[in-house]
């Protein structure tokens, strides 16, 4: 999450996935090829593969979406934690770390693309 975070207050740009600059899928896009998983380009399609996640199951490093017209998937951010997640924001123009409450209404589901290293994860379960 660190690499993650270390992208706040840089500028949204609408089609931007520079590193210098974002939009919503271009972050995602740019954190998840820094570990070696190729998403797709736009929200929509990212949402449409991996693997889904109920909300009450989030882990850091998980895809969250959202929806304005409560149809067509239209905004994505990664889940760091504590019912927080990290966002090119076209309103605040700006990566941010929002509330995952004050997005209720608009939250469309989760997907998981990376299983990263939780403590937590691991206890109990046998993985391959």
């Amino acid at each position: 999450m660190d690499f993650t975070r270390s992208f706040l207050g840089k500028p949204y740009v609408y089609g931007a996935s520079s590193g210098q600059a974002f939009d919503c899928s271009g972050l995602t896009t740019y954190i998840m090829k820094n570990y070696g998983i190729n998403l797709d380009r736009t929200a929509s399609q990212q949402f449409k593969k991996g693997t889904p996640v109920a909300k009450e199951d989030l882990k850091p490093g998980d895809l969250v979406f959202f929806s304005s017209n409560g149809k067509n998937i239209g905004h994505v951010g990664i889940y760091i934690g504590n019912d927080k997640f990290i966002h090119a924001s076209s309103v605040k123009k700006k990566v941010v770390i929002s509330d995952l409450s004050t997005y209720t209404e608009k939250y469309q589901g989760a997907r998981r693309y990376i299983e990263l290293d939780h403590k937590e994860s691991y206890e109990g379960e046998n993985r391959e």
